[in-house]
């Protein structure tokens, strides 16, 4: 299970550094609330529950400071984005995705990456993210349908 989930984290994070990071609090979190688990759902969704609300703070955190710096600088210019316009199955294409997963709103990106890349089920997924199997199965399906849009807009 270790593997599993310091893979969902750098999938979220998209950086190895934070997702070593949250990977330790996600654990440390673990072992302080062990005691008080009452999940019958079992400790593998509790566990993606705790690394997925790590990575929304985390990423809730970067939005502040993001904003509080855009703020401070004096041009406002955006970085361009060079992300190359076609989906294959070279480097281009897997950092392409990459890109394209971490755009989707935050549910269904995790959802996505709980259900493709970790292989939880349904009941699961809704465990970690707190709602119900089939809000977890639309976030998915939803999640996909915007990625083979965004494939066909190419």
């Amino acid at each position: 299970m270790e593997r599993e989930i310091m893979r969902f984290l750098m999938r979220s994070t998209g950086d190895r550094e934070d997702a070593m990071d949250l990977f330790q609090e996600t654990w440390i979190r673990a072992y302080r609330a062990y005691p008080t688990l009452q999940s019958e759902d079992g400790l593998r969704p509790w566990i993606y529950r705790i690394a997925s609300n790590l990575c929304r703070n985390r990423a809730r955190d970067r939005m502040r400071r993001g904003r509080v710096i855009a703020n401070e600088t004096a041009d406002g210019a955006a970085p361009a984005d060079n992300a190359p316009n076609q989906l294959n199955g070279g480097p281009e294409g897997a950092l392409h995705l990459k890109r394209a997963i971490s755009r989707l709103p935050g549910k269904q990106g995790q959802a996505l990456m709980m259900r493709k890349f970790a292989g939880l089920e349904y009941a699961e997924i809704g465990t970690a993210l707190n709602c119900s199997a089939e809000s977890a199965r639309a976030s998915v399906y939803q999640a996909v349908k915007k990625l083979k849009k965004l494939r066909l807009d190419e």
